[in-house]
């Protein structure tokens, strides 16, 4: 599955367009990058942008914009009322799929490296990427702004991570930049069914992590107790890297909790959905909805349906889409307007903008249409995935048919387990219907490149073996992939509802289908590679999975028979 990352670069100027727009259009224009938001202040004098993509070319973009901030913006003289110490201030990433927060700060330390060395501003490395503890606070890192920069740059405590540690003129012109990881911020508003915003506000002050100041006597007129330092007391809430508000909203005349939610891993956003619907509920409210503000995570949709099933005991291994609608039911994401997840979700809104046609978004009919005719893709590699993938479907309805079966309540996550391990290989396989079809054509297009001296027919030579190692690797990771179809079969064949035992037969027999269809493909290939030591093992690691499956299909097959009489 691809890698996402979020950068949210913020640039010390929001008030020259032109300059907004040569730094946002160089984002707007690159190739494998989607650019979200570009949010202007003028008063800040600081402008936000977002934008989303691999991490390798998250990384390259936000290097070109942060050396286009050094050419266009003089921190000698900027003002506004943000602080900043640097023309390109911050430039966070931000994990959004398929990648770790640890990775994602090793990325980060990766960018901060290359703009100290290649662009010569002073680096600070903060939250995830931080190099020590005091730094992973920004404030810290930026402490005195811009102004005091001259005389910490040189100071051994806040030498900067990377580049100069010296204010030279070209220091004083760009000013340091801090650069790190943090999680994804969620900004939503919990809709109620009150006009109150007294009683949102306290909603909000019950549940965000600073919770509210506490008084003597009364909690609400009472005088604010203050520590030592003068300093207000308060009463934590119990909402860990939240912060919230209430207010009203003259747009749907109602109060609603507005809360940004700094850190997902921590408060996941159906938590946070919960405890304001238990807070409200102590004082007569009622949550009536959820309202996101701009776009979000597929992760958190996902986790949040899986919080729901499981409270629910139903199985959670159910396709993808389902899940959306359970999660958006949930928590009331359409109360308020249409809640589009191919809008609203970070990753729907990539594959959107990228995406070519695609096989498996084809019907059934389209699909053995587009297989039957004069093209030569897709092939039998691809109908050797799409043959594992339904194998996978198979099993994994028995799994969840089963998880339903009256009077087996008590085993419904044992077959949930088994479910949401159907779900991924079905998922992986129907990737690998597409991918199947997208080597043979990395094939096709090596040998149409030109051979018309020695340099342009040696690189020919060595984009075709290029391709064809990967026109190999493809059906053996469908052989896999269908290899591991065999445990859900099996399971649901000894385990599984008994009325259901003929579709998990089924699913085993397309399973070994897939892999000798598989076999055949690796073995084509890879007879068509210079490299024989490495063509040999792949054809006889994929013989071992053929004579494996066929010991399994028939060990298999005999017990739905003996099941099936009985």
């Amino acid at each position: 599955m691809n890698q996402l990352i979020e950068c949210v670069p913020n640039f010390s100027e929001g008030r020259n367009p032109e300059i907004i727009k040569q730094i946002s259009d160089i984002i707007e224009k690159a190739e494998g990058v989607k650019l979200l938001d570009v949010d202007p202040g003028f008063t800040t004098n600081r402008t936000v942008v977002t934008f989303v993509g691999a991490p390798e070319r998250v990384i390259e973009i936000a290097f070109q914009v942060i050396a286009k901030a050094q050419e266009l913006i003089d921190m000698r003289v900027h003002h506004g009322d943000h602080p900043r110490f640097g023309a390109t201030d911050v430039c966070p990433l931000v994990p959004v799929a398929n990648i770790s927060m640890e990775e994602t700060a090793a990325f980060a330390r990766k960018l901060a490296k290359r703009v100290g060395e290649e662009l010569h501003i002073p680096i600070y490395l903060y939250e995830n990427a931080a190099s020590t503890e005091k730094r992973r606070n920004l404030a810290n890192c930026r402490h005195g702004e811009y102004e005091a920069l001259k005389e910490r740059i040189v100071t051994a405590e806040w030498q900067p991570d990377f580049g100069p540690s010296a204010f030279t003129e070209s220091v004083a012109k760009s000013g340091a930049t801090a650069i790190g990881a943090r999680d994804f911020l969620l900004a939503v508003n919990f809709s109620l069914n009150t006009t109150s915003t007294r009683r949102a506000n306290a909603i909000a002050f019950d549940v965000r992590e600073k919770g509210r100041p506490q008084r003597e006597g009364n909690p609400i007129t009472g005088k604010i107790v203050k520590d030592a330092n003068g300093e207000p007391v308060n009463i934590p809430g119990i909402l860990k890297g939240t912060k919230a508000i209430g207010w009203y909203i003259d747009e749907y005349g109602i109060a609603q909790v507005s809360m940004n939610i700094t850190n997902v891993s921590e408060t996941p956003l159906h938590i946070a959905f919960e405890e304001v619907c238990k807070k409200a509920g102590s004082r007569g409210i009622r949550v009536s909805g959820t309202e996101v503000v701009g776009l979000l995570p597929k992760k958190t949709l996902l986790d949040a349906a899986d919080y729901y099933l499981e409270k629910q005991q139903r199985s959670l291994g159910i396709d993808e889409s389902e899940k959306m609608k359970i999660a958006i039911k949930s928590m009331g994401l359409d109360d308020l307007k249409p809640f589009v997840p191919e809008e609203k979700i970070i990753e729907y809104l990539i594959e959107k903008e990228n995406s070519a046609p695609k096989l498996i978004a084809m019907t059934c009919a389209a699909f053995a249409n587009e297989t039957a005719s004069e093209s030569p893709a897709p092939g039998g590699g691809s109908i050797a995935a799409y043959m594992g993938a339904l194998g996978a479907a198979l099993g994994t309805m028995v799994a969840n048919l089963s998880s339903h079966k009256p009077g087996w309540d008590d085993r419904w996550k044992e077959f949930s387990d088994y479910a949401q391990k159907g779900q991924h290989l079905k998922d992986e396989l129907l990737h690998l219907v597409d991918e199947d079809t997208h080597a043979f054509n990395k094939i096709m297009d090596a040998f149409g490149l030109p051979k018309n001296n020695d340099e342009e027919k040696s690189a020919r030579k060595q984009a075709i073996q290029q391709a064809t190692v990967y026109a190999t690797e493809v059906p053996f990771r469908t052989i896999k992939c269908s290899f591991d179809v065999f445990d859900i079969c099996k399971a649901m064949i000894e385990q599984g509802n008994p009325n259901s035992v003929s579709d998990a037969g089924v699913g085993t027999l397309c399973a070994r289908a897939a892999i000798i269809g598989a076999y055949l493909n690796v073995k084509i290939n890879a007879i068509g590679l210079d490299d024989k030591v490495y063509a040999q093992k792949m054809i006889t690691l994929a013989a071992d999975y053929v004579q494996k499956a066929n010991q399994i299909e028939k060990e298999l097959l005999e017990k739905v028979e003996k099941i099936i009489e009985n």
